[in-house]
């Protein structure tokens, strides 16, 4: 066995965004862009349920990173074609890595 290899642990990058009603949810991050736009991030949401997990559909999250006051938050993007062009990117980015379906 080669003594240079090293175990490493794989530990997710989770966040937990709270929606307009109050109810929260953990997503883990699986990459973010930073383009003209903004930044934003492409997450995949994450359940304590398994069987909540096989009923999700495995539609990546896709959120906008704002700054207002010195404070970090993450927002929807409503423009239609901001959002086509970051969900572009990101599948483009991603589909090296995880195996993503077009549709």
């Amino acid at each position: 066995m080669n003594e240079n290899i090293k175990n490493e642990e794989y530990t997710p990058d989770l966040i937990n965004l709270t929606d307009d009603d109050g109810n929260e949810y953990n997503f883990e991050v699986l990459d973010r862009l930073d383009i003209d736009s903004g930044s934003y991030l492409a997450l995949l949401p994450v359940y304590d349920d398994p069987k909540k997990m096989l009923d999700d559909s495995g539609e990546l999250v896709i959120v906008k990173e704002e700054e207002e006051n010195g404070e970090f938050f993450y927002s929807e993007i409503e423009d239609d074609d901001e959002y086509e062009t970051v969900a572009d990117a990101f599948s483009d980015r991603l589909a090296d890595f995880y195996e993503i379906a077009d549709e």
